[in-house]
């Protein structure tokens, strides 16, 4: 593998998506004149995945270049999976409250990444799509041993599990593929989670997603960090309701709680769930992109994690060692 390989480019070249893999197969194709790759998405069903405007995806390209692209003028917008992973990235950004201009920098920050955890990502997604969970956890023990743990989840597990979600929505890979590489990732995150030194703090941290909520990983991601850090965790998981969170603090004596939601229509949900564990006093932190923009984050009590996990777990330690210790 070459230095500074472009792991978002390389797996759209490895399998081209076929038309029963595409995002909506109900929808119409393309005519016979317009000589569209396999596995590319219109700028409709961009809009209807993403949640953004058909108007505002062109205005990123138009002003911004994102995603960049030498389409020759007067045909039909079709995006392909690293097209479509540069507009999620865009839409994360501005939705954490990035002006445009800001946003776009960062992205084009993030796709011309390279050096070593770009070269790990590359092989873990190269292992994905070839349904080799062998391989992904031996690119993912080599992230851990060269970067470090905090490094290796921020800067490789979670931005090619980004990318597998990019490209299953895209038509890229099956669902095969991205539930073997997730319980593949899952339970890497269980083995490094289970070597954590024993705990040190009397009360543990309980960690649930909001009611609505489905991806688990982050909040696993985080509870492995914590672990070793010696803290005692107890993850609810999915979709975790208000009387199981409150029931689980209540059983559990915990010092602290943290609440994830990353789809807006689950936002409300979410906060009903930090608001009942703030009202048994104890401490309460957020994270997901629900709580991205500043004006999403306005009443909720607690405090917001940002969108770094080894930064929520310091964030979290530093807050809760004082009242666990004390």
């Amino acid at each position: 593998m070459q230095n500074g390989s472009n792991p978002v480019q390389r797996l759209s070249e490895l399998r081209p998506a076929t038309h029963d893999e595409d995002v909506d197969s109900n929808q119409d194709g393309p005519g016979p004149d317009e000589d569209v790759p396999l596995g590319e998405v219109r700028l409709s069903d961009v809009s209807r995945l993403l949640g953004v405007p058909m108007p505002t995806l062109r205005s990123w390209e138009l002003r911004y270049g994102i995603p960049a692209t030498d389409r020759a003028p007067g045909r039909h917008r079709r995006y392909a999976a690293a097209e479509l992973h540069a507009l999620r990235l865009m839409r994360d950004e501005i939705a954490r409250g990035m002006r445009a201009g800001a946003a776009a920098h960062s992205v084009r920050s993030v796709l011309g990444l390279t050096g070593r955890a770009a070269e790990l990502v590359s092989g873990f997604l190269d292992a994905a799509m070839r349904g080799d969970p062998s391989a992904i956890r031996e690119q993912l023990d080599r992230a851990h041993r060269e970067l470090g743990l905090p490094a290796c989840v921020d800067d490789v597990l979670l931005p090619a599990m980004r990318q597998i979600g990019s490209w299953w929505q895209a038509g890229q890979c099956d669902v095969e593929q991205e539930r073997l590489t997730t319980e593949t990732a899952r339970a890497w995150l269980d083995r490094v989670a289970a070597a954590a030194p024993p705990s040190t703090h009397g009360r543990p941290i309980v960690l649930a997603c909001g009611p609505t909520d489905l991806h688990t990983l982050g909040l696993e991601a985080l509870a492995m960090l914590l672990r070793h850090q010696r803290w005692s965790c107890r993850v609810l998981g999915a979709r975790a309701s208000v009387v199981a969170l409150v029931t689980a603090i209540q059983a559990s004596g915990a010092v602290g709680v943290v609440v994830a939601s990353h789809l807006k229509t689950g936002r409300r949900r979410a906060v009903e769930s930090i608001h009942a564990a703030d009202a048994l006093g104890v401490q309460v932190f957020y994270a997901g992109n629900a709580f991205g923009s500043e004006s999403n984050r306005r009443q909720v009590p607690g405090r917001y994690l940002g969108v770094r996990v080894q930064d929520a777990c310091r964030l979290i330690d530093a807050a809760l060692t004082p009242i666990a210790d004390a």
